[in-house]
């Protein structure tokens, strides 16, 4: 089909760039020095008096599902938003600004046809990345501690404190990488909408990053704890709320349909403007 072999076109484009990669490389990076730091005496001793205080045992929790969760945690708010806004913000910007979005229009394809094959290969990206990130994530803390271990998770601000044994815990972790792949689609969709206006690849990204970045420090200001789940960070990071012994499933839902409508729009928007545009000036 004439449609699987331009998405097929997108993908090689996409993925004969060296910046696609460079995502890949710095989590693995990152993982490799928070695994390293972890290793120091004062950090092990933190995570052992919070653990022997609540009555859990160091060796079977401080092991590769925990330490998993602490690199994704702690690791992909910025990066993962970093790397998923770079790729989007190009993917349509870049062809405008060496003149070869010209060129393909010229041939029999829609520009509608052609950004919703790009969005398609955005969504792929972001969801390779994010599951990259999982398994690299996974497997290097457990051959780090030796295994998978017991699951202990702790997040303040969620008032999330709960532990499972391995089986569970990794149900629970495929689950939560498969929704924070869905919720990181909407930082894809934004930087797919700025790269569709007028603007260099680079003004896309940092614009997609800044509205991300605002975003999350409004949301994390306590002045405005009642008023979270305004925020489209708040709902970015349901992903957390899956851990909860009994997830609050209603609240999750809410977040989805919010990322979703979010998602929607910023496409929408991103394609209506892109179908007006002038592209010979």
């Amino acid at each position: 089909m004439l449609i699987v072999r331009q998405f097929n076109d997108e993908l090689f484009k996409l993925f004969a760039r060296k910046r696609t990669y460079i995502g890949f490389g710095a989590f693995v990076v990152l993982q490799v020095m928070i695994l390293a730091l972890l290793q120091h005496p004062r950090a092990k001793a933190s995570i052992a008096e919070l653990l022997e205080q609540n009555g859990l045992g160091f060796d079977d929790h401080y092991m590769g599902l925990t330490l998993a969760i602490v690199v994704i945690a702690f690791s992909f708010t910025f990066l993962g938003g970093l790397y998923v806004a770079l790729i989007a913000g190009d993917i349509v910007a870049k062809e405008v600004e060496d003149g070869t979005m010209r060129m393909i229009l010229s041939r029999p394809i829609g520009r509608v046809r052609l950004l919703m094959i790009k969005f398609a290969a955005c969504v792929l990206y972001t969801l390779v990345l994010v599951c990259f990130l999982g398994v690299t994530a996974l497997c290097c803390a457990s051959l780090y501690r030796g295994g998978l271990g017991k699951l202990f998770i702790f997040f303040p601000d969620e008032e999330l404190f709960a532990f499972y044994d391995a089986g569970e815990g990794l149900w629970r972790y495929t689950r939560s990488i498969a929704c924070l792949s869905f919720a990181t689609l909407t930082i894809a969709a934004m930087g797919f909408m700025f790269s569709c206006f007028k603007m260099k690849p680079a003004a896309a990204t940092i614009l997609t990053l800044s509205v991300f970045f605002v975003d999350v420090v409004l949301m994390n200001l306590p002045y405005f704890a009642e008023l979270r789940h305004l925020f489209m960070s708040y709902h970015i990071g349901f992903w957390v709320r899956t851990y909860h012994a009994y997830p609050p499933w209603h609240e999750i839902v809410q977040s989805v349909a919010w990322l979703v409508g979010l998602m929607s729009t910023f496409v929408v928007v991103g394609v209506t403007h892109f179908a007006g545009r002038d592209l010979k000036g």
